[in-house]
């Protein structure tokens, strides 16, 4: 399979191209109010990060992540705004719940992780433009302000002064490429090995590596935060939906059946006890064909969530949605205006190809 950003690096043109031509001919308003009428469906858009990132060679953290700047979500916003209905997941359920048709432009948006960036740029555009949104947080994160394991395996590569990277458990044995686009390609290939391996196995590797480079995760750092409480009380008392992304951001169908219930279970406490509302909605951690399953799928279920979001790329249609593997719009920083119009005008056509990386 491709990968994620071999994929931005090599096809990004076409679509840029695509949307531009549709958008320039007036093809996408004629579109947009046509594809209401003969295909009915859920369009749920997938951020992680808003930033602007000044120099992204001297950004020390996944690229991949960086869904769109603060002026392009702003942008986004408005757009959305203006032509189609926005709802909250937790909305959306109660309409299906009530046997009540979804409006023809629905779109749901939603952030995955919950770091604080979310917070600092999403919140305010969102909530001054009168957007409705869902932000899935990964709990343990939010207790304890560490960065997310993924994303600090990431950091180590691009930063170690190591000269080679080893990885016994995936039989990697290689020099360290000094060049920094070279070592972004590298850390996604590893990530991409790495989620094949169960959480335990994941989790010794990142560990081995911290221990080995004197790269310990609990320094922390700036760039890669997660909110707090404090700043999730105060979206959710402005109406904003929070839902569960697990504890610790582990990848559910790798783990076993018990502590994959305590994934479902201590989360969806940790958000009632501190927000005062049970989290009824999950995003599945990575959420690709890998991180959940039908054990999963009922495990979430009887957990008490109402709906789940995967991390498979498509729309959800009307009259037959799978309340617990929705389908998501995964939005890049490599969209412009065009091409994120076209992605929601024509999302068979224009949308990225399925990934089980990111979530």
């Amino acid at each position: 399979m491709v990968s994620r950003s071999e994929w931005n690096e090599l096809h990004p043109g076409m679509r840029v191209r695509l949307g531009g031509l549709c958008q320039r001919s007036g093809l996408l308003r004629l579109l947009h109010r046509t594809r209401g009428w003969v295909r009915r469906d859920l369009r749920v858009l997938a951020y992680h990060r808003v930033l602007s990132v000044a120099d992204p060679d001297r950004f020390d953290f996944d690229l991949d992540l960086v869904s769109t700047s603060v002026d392009g979500f702003r942008r986004q916003m408005q757009l959305l705004g203006r032509r189609f209905h926005p709802m909250s997941l937790g909305q959306v359920v109660a309409a299906l719940e009530a046997g009540q048709q979804l409006p023809a432009q629905a779109v749901v948006v939603t952030f995955d992780d919950g770091y604080d960036d979310n917070h600092r740029f999403a919140f305010p555009i969102l909530r001054e433009l009168g957007i409705p949104a869902t932000f899935f947080v990964s709990t343990g994160h939010i207790d304890s302000g560490l960065p997310y394991a993924y994303d600090w395996l990431v950091h180590m590569i691009l930063c170690t002064q190591a000269r080679e990277l080893a990885i016994p458990a995936l039989g990697l044995a290689e020099p360290l490429p000094i060049e920094r686009r070279a070592r972004r390609l590298l850390a996604q290939r590893v990530l991409d090995r790495l989620k094949a391996l169960d959480v335990a196995a994941q989790e010794a590797c990142i560990a081995r590596l911290e221990a080995a480079w004197g790269m310990p995760r609990v320094a922390g750092h700036p760039d890669c935060r997660p909110m707090g409480w404090a700043q999730l009380r105060e979206m959710h008392a402005a109406g904003f939906e929070i839902g569960s992304h697990g504890v610790h951001h582990r990848m559910l169908a790798k783990l076993p059946r018990e502590e994959l219930e305590a994934e479902l279970r201590e989360s969806r406490t940790a958000l009632e006890r501190e927000l005062g509302t049970p989290a009824t909605t999950i995003s599945y951690p990575v959420g690709g064909v890998g991180a959940f399953d039908d054990e999963v799928v009922r495990a979430t279920r009887d957990a008490g969530y109402q709906a789940a979001c995967s991390y498979i790329c498509g729309t959800n249609p009307l009259r037959a949605i799978n309340r617990y593997a929705l389908y998501r719009l995964p939005v890049e920083r490599h969209m412009d205006a065009n091409w994120f119009t076209a992605m929601l005008t024509l999302p068979e056509l224009v949308g990225y190809p399925s990934s089980n990386r990111e979530g």
